[in-house]
């Protein structure tokens, strides 16, 4: 039996990707799950097709850079389940433009929901969390240790995303909170697709091969497994580790070989 049996998971951006697979696991384990995003249509159809028992699960229609939908998303989990003890803050929006042709609400926007997202759930349920002893985990990225050329708003918000939990568990030495930062490299997802280019509408078709890579299900597995390890940290991946070492011992270095692979890309801004 899982350690994480009967105990309450939030997971947001659970429409698709990691979050979608992140509760398929959570599910597995025998955990009440909480589907949080804003294609509900999504997450109903897949919860169907599963045949979950709808007592072991809830969907919320959240906006994560909303501050009253996760309220509402906390308020409504508390209602159903009368604790929460994992919260996966999840969501989060890419984008592929260089900074000197970019405008500045594409920044704001990746902000709100990578970095604000993360801040407005984690403070509102940290009354349950603090109770349950329980887990805050933010899927950051490997941008979030190294910037990006050409993710400029993408990296800093991962890169506020991981001071805020890093700060966060430092403060909670002393009170049971675990605090876990999971950075899974490159993952085939919906996240290149939905990324924002210059003007800040959606990229489309992602530059990448989605297939050679490691895939939502492998990454959702990884990180319930940290959880009930209750790790510090999760990086997935041979080149995210690679990526991650380089850039501590041998930056300057690292810069050169960033640069070059993102200039390699299909229709890289570079060109």
């Amino acid at each position: 039996m899982s350690k994480l049996q009967d105990k309450v998971i939030i997971i947001t951006g659970a429409s698709s990707g990691i979050g979608k697979s992140l509760a398929e696991e959570a599910m597995k384990k025998g955990m009440r799950t909480v589907l949080a995003a804003r294609n509900t249509g999504a997450m109903e159809q897949y919860t169907s097709e599963k045949n979950w028992d709808p007592n072991r699960f809830l969907i919320v229609k959240t906006d994560v850079s909303v501050e009253q939908d996760c309220r509402e998303l906390i308020n409504q989990t508390a209602k159903k389940f009368g604790a929460i003890d994992v919260l996966v803050n999840n969501a989060g929006i890419s984008m592929r433009a260089l900074f000197s042709d970019m405008e500045l609400s594409v920044i704001k926007k990746l902000m709100d929901v990578n970095f604000w997202g993360t801040v407005y759930c984690t403070h509102y349920a940290m009354p349950w969390l603090l109770k349950s002893k329980g887990s805050v985990v933010g899927v950051s990225s490997i941008a979030g240790y190294r910037g990006l050329p050409a993710r400029t708003g993408y990296s800093a918000s991962k890169f506020a995303m991981q001071g805020f939990l890093e700060s966060l568990r430092t403060e909670n030495l002393k009170t049971g909170l675990h605090v876990l930062v999971a950075c899974p490299g490159f993952t085939a997802s919906n996240i290149r697709k939905t990324a924002l280019v210059k003007d800040g509408t959606a990229q489309g078709e992602s530059p990448r091969n989605e297939h050679a890579m490691m895939q939502p299900q492998t990454v959702a597995a990884h990180i319930l497994k940290a959880v009930e390890k209750r790790k510090r940290t999760l990086v997935l991946t041979t080149q995210g580790k690679i990526t991650v070492w380089l850039n501590k011992w041998f930056p300057a270095w690292t810069d050169k070989l960033v640069y070059n692979h993102i200039a390699s890309e299909p229709d890289s801004p570079f060109k």
